[in-house]
């Protein structure tokens, strides 16, 4: 059976240094990253690099022009998605995660509009503590990546 793969998916991301430490994660744990534009820096090969993501050659990166494109595209290849919101009910631990499943995360100032809310699969949270307001993207990122991938039991490089 042919594995469609765990991806990160960022909705309009805000800083560079986010995406760049996602990029760097999804290399290294062979994952590709879906980049939803417009994203609030300049995503081209040459910026990025000037930008220190050493990684980027080893880097799975696509990049879709609006949020009706990587609908429309994720819909034809039959992806869920699970988006990571702070208004979500429940913990990302408590999911049972698939093979082909779509990591969404919001951009670091405002998260997702409704309409992308709506349109998610399922809206998953990481718990924390009272009075915090939650974590760095690329935490968060690392975090659900690495639940699963331990649940669908990948090997990679190894």
């Amino acid at each position: 059976m042919t594995h469609k793969g765990i991806r990160i998916a960022l909705f309009q991301p805000d800083i560079p240094g986010n995406t760049g430490t996602i990029l760097r994660l999804a290399a290294c744990l062979g994952l590709t990253v879906d980049v939803i534009e417009p994203a609030g820096f300049d995503l081209s090969d040459r910026a990025l690099k000037r930008a220190g993501m050493d990684y980027l050659e080893l880097a799975s990166l696509e990049r879709h022009s609006s949020w009706s494109e990587f609908e429309k595209w994720r819909r034809a290849e039959g992806r869920r998605v699970a988006l990571f919101s702070t208004k979500a009910a429940v913990p990302y631990t408590s999911f049972s995660f698939r093979d082909g499943d779509v990591l969404l995360f919001g951009r670091e100032s405002a998260g997702v509009p409704d309409d992308v809310h709506q349109s998610a699969d399922h809206r998953l949270l990481i718990p924390m503590r009272e009075k915090t307001r939650s974590l760095n993207l690329a935490l968060s990122a690392s975090m659900a990546s690495g639940e699963a991938m331990r649940q669908i039991r990948w090997r990679y490089g190894r």
